[in-house]
């Protein structure tokens, strides 16, 4: 097979996603396989030099190609789902996972890196090859026999449930729809009644038909006067995926699946000498055991405990005496919120919405990073794999720095959330000492716009944009040229979520809130009264939300530095104890009995979270410590100084992971970070009597 024939092996410039076809998918990954497991014979044989750049010119570049054309697979199968990729994805999964299992335990390949002389190389280069020998021994180099055949098929079974774990969460909340009436709806905003009408109507239906994606979901939760509408769409929304969804939906039930994936992973951490996975997890992770992580989790939790406190018991006040509800369920709660902050703060999330049109929000994000880290973006074509796809170039004097898609809308096929994908690193090539420039995936889940008129943005979606473009710009701005340790690539895990929230802080300020907004029928910009407004709701119900992240966290943590499992595997309700227990303990609302997080918890099961999730609490502290810098040195308009820009992008964005992140966050504040300026950004730094 050719490049002609298949455009997954067409590695020209970026990939050919209006011809990548279901069909090309298993040929084409085997021949690449092939290729790169002949590229790994050659470089373990006895007499192919020990030297770094000898290896990568024939292993890394080949093995490069591999990751790419998967890498392109895998983004179609998340955002263009349908049955004939799946089969071909799934046909393809445990190959490819074989192939790398099997490069990261050969015991020849770890040899002949631990032959390269530490004279020959440069800096750069010593802290990649520090961090791959550190990924042989995570792999099971030093295993022997059969316990080294054992941790193939357990990285083999991995990687199946991990994908069949995602399905069943995508195909639950695709499959799962309901036809309300007008009178249901009241209280919902036009906008998102205009769409669920129309999908109604695309139906042949009268009514408004919902789904559970989030677009439609959250919306309902916090206008919907109707409590049995909230109810019916939220008991569908916190069951997907489990035993305790609906009945023709319960084929999508994770649950055996997570505690497969819990027993694998505890083996695995067993085979390479770990305690138990959390151990395994933070030996790449700035923490230092599960222990720390945990306390650090409960500094956290009681700190935020008393406005936690505070925030509901303003919730039941408001319930019983404006809304009365004396009892108010699980599902009335967003609701609720959202009616006192709009009595509090006289203003609603709905109104907001209408001075974030999409192409003006994205205009003036294009502006703040322009100035800010000195570059230009510019639209540009390239083949993607949707109509609302668009493609741009990022530049620093006219020289190419990085490429982007942007794919922003939500739909049938594509997984839910918002993530950033490499699609290639930058990379000197060996090959042809060419300068590879970065190209990256940026997927978010709005709605799309409704009879002509542009997507609006909630505040909420305009902070997940800005947070992802923040992964984008670490991946993208990256000046090291070793692949391994440029951009986005070996960065420690807990330290990844710091240049994307710190991007999040952008989308509260005066300065560049006037070049995200334009009102959709006046054009007017966010007027000043409304921004006050809004600042002064900035930290509503901030201990709440902290106290739910730290419980998510803790859960992830306990699940995984435990053996609850092992004395009854079969038991479904083990890792429900775990979370129930931390429930008691860490919330101040209760939930329903039959409530299923976990089932659809993808960032732990199929997302690489696991004994991490952590690591959005643990990265806020760094990036509100390093959004701090911003304000210290902000201009008389408040406008971001461009030299602390400068700074920032030197010492955090452009060294990728070619040494550790403190020593980055430290070139770059000068200290340790300090837990402060998290607790005062999020409205929770007096003392608890002042609160009380």
């Amino acid at each position: 097979m050719t490049s002609t024939t298949s455009a997954l092996l067409n590695f020209d410039d970026l990939p050919l996603f209006d011809q990548i076809t279901p069909d090309q998918v298993t040929q084409s990954i085997e021949l690449l396989i092939a290729n790169a497991q002949i590229a790994l014979e050659k470089v373990t044989q006895d007499t192919f030099p020990a030297e770094w750049t000898r290896i990568a010119e024939v292993l890394d570049v080949s093995t490069e190609k591999l990751g790419r054309a998967w890498g392109a697979v895998s983004h179609l199968n998340s955002v263009a789902d349908n049955p004939e990729l799946r089969s071909a994805y799934n046909e393809a999964l445990p190959k490819v996972t074989d192939f790398w299992t099997a490069m990261g335990s050969n015991e020849a390949l770890y040899q002949k890196y631990k032959g390269i002389a530490p004279e020959s190389l440069n800096s750069v280069q010593a802290q990649a090859l520090s961090k791959a020998l550190k990924g042989f021994k995570l792999s099971g180099a030093e295993l022997k026999g059969a316990e080294k055949d054992r941790f193939a098929q357990i990285q083999s079974r991995l990687s199946e449930l991990s994908q069949k774990f995602s399905e069943n969460v995508l195909d639950a909340t695709d499959s799962w729809s309901y036809l309300a009436s007008e009178e249901e709806m009241r209280g919902v905003p036009d906008d998102v009644k205009a769409s669920t009408s129309k999908a109604a109507q695309e139906k042949g239906l009268k009514g408004h038909l919902l789904n559970l994606k989030m677009p439609c979901y959250f919306p309902i939760m916090q206008y919907a006067d109707s409590s049995s509408l909230r109810e019916r769409i939220y008991r569908a929304f916190v069951t997907r995926a489990s035993e305790q969804s609906d009945e023709n939906a319960r084929q999508f039930d994770n649950t055996a699946i997570i505690i497969e994936t819990l027993e694998l992973r505890a083996e695995e951490a067993r085979l390479l000498g770990f305690k138990n996975y959390a151990e395994l997890s933070l030996a790449t992770k700035m923490a230092d055991t599960p222990a720390q992580v945990i306390d650090f989790l409960y500094t956290l939790a009681k700190r935020a405990r008393p406005y936690a406190l505070k925030d509901v018991q303003e919730l039941k006040t408001f319930a019983k005496d404006v809304l009365h509800l004396e009892n108010p369920n699980s599902w009335d709660w967003t609701y609720i919120s959202e009616k006192l902050k709009e009595q509090r703060y006289s203003f609603s999330d709905q109104e907001l919405k209408a001075y974030f049109p999409a192409p003006k929000v994205l205009s003036g994000l294009f502006k703040i990073v322009e100035k800010l880290f000195e570059v230009n973006i510019k639209k540009d074509t390239a083949p993607v794999w949707h109509s609302g796809v668009e493609f741009f170039k990022i530049e620093r004097e006219g020289v190419l720095v990085g490429q982007f898609y942007l794919d922003p809308g939500a739909r049938a096929g594509k997984r839910g959330g918002a993530w950033m994908d490499d699609v290639r690193a930058r990379w000197l090539r060996p090959d042809n000492q060419h300068l590879q420039t970065p190209v990256a995936h940026l997927v978010c889940n709005f709605a799309e716009g409704v009879n002509g008129a542009p997507p609006l943005l909630t505040h909420d979606d305009v902070i997940t944009l800005f947070h992802e473009f923040g992964h984008g710009l670490h991946h993208l701005l990256t000046q090291i040229d070793e692949r391994d340790v440029s951009g986005i690539s070996g960065v420690e895990w807990d330290a990844v979520e710091l240049p994307s929230q710190f991007m999040e802080n952008f989308c509260w300020e005066w300065s560049v809130l006037q070049d995200l907004t334009e009102h959709i029928q006046t054009g007017e910009k966010l007027p000043r009264t409304l921004y006050d407004k809004m600042i002064a709701a900035k930290n509503f119900q901030s201990g709440m939300q902290t106290l739910r992240q730290v419980e998510f966290s803790l859960f992830d943590m306990k699940l995984h530095s435990s053996a609850l499992l092992k004395s009854n595997p079969n038991d479904s309700s083990s890792f429900m104890k775990v979370l129930n227990d931390l429930r008691t303990e860490i919330a101040v609302l209760s939930t329903p009995e039959w409530s299923r997080t976990p089932h659809s918890f993808s960032h732990i099961f199929a997302g690489g979270y696991a004994a991490g999730y952590y690591s959005y609490k643990w990265a806020e502290v760094l990036s509100a410590d390093a959004y701090a810098a911003f304000e210290e040195t902000a201009l008389s308009n408040g406008e971001a100084n461009v030299q602390t820009g400068r700074k920032y992008r030197m010492n955090i964005l452009e060294v990728g992971s070619s040494r550790p992140a403190i020593e980055s966050f430290k070139a770059f504040r000068g200290r340790e970070p300090e837990l402060d300026a998290l607790m005062r950004h999020q409205g929770m730094l007096e003392t608890q009597e002042a609160i009380s």
